[in-house]
C-alpha cells in the first residue's frame, strides 16, 4: 500500500502522496519550500489521524500559477430588460509533494 497523506490548505483537504502535483488555492509569497498542515498519515498501511493536526508535516514545492476554468455568472431580471453577464477564472498555485 502506498503512502499518503491528507493535508489541509486554503480550507480544503487533499489527498497526496510523493510526487503528486496538486492545484491550492493561490499562495501569496511563494517559498522553496512549503509545509503543509497535516490531518491525517498513512505509512507502510499504519493509519495515524491527528487531534485536529498532526506534529509531522508535508514538504511541498510550487510549480508555477495557473489559471482555472472560466466561471460565467448571468443575471436576468424579468420585465426590465435588464440582463448581465460576468466571466471570472480563479488562479491556482500548482505545487508538487517531495515529503512526508
Amino acid at each position: 500500500m502506498a503512502d499518503f497523506a491528507i493535508v489541509q490548505s486554503g480550507g480544503k483537504q487533499y489527498r497526496v502522496g510523493v510526487g503528486d502535483t496538486i492545484e491550492i488555492e493561490k499562495i501569496k509569497d511563494p517559498k522553496d519550500v512549503l509545509e503543509l498542515e497535516t490531518l491525517m498519515t498513512s505509512k507502510g498501511g499504519k493509519i495515524t489521524i491527528g487531534k485536529p493536526l498532526l506534529k509531522t508535516t508535508v514538504k511541498a514545492s510550487v510549480v508555477k500559477e495557473v489559471k482555472g476554468e472560466k466561471i460565467h455568472i448571468r443575471t436576468f431580471k424579468a420585465k426590465s430588460r435588464h440582463r448581465r453577464h460576468i466571466g471570472h477564472r480563479q488562479t491556482y498555485s500548482l505545487i508538487e509533494i517531495k515529503s512526508i
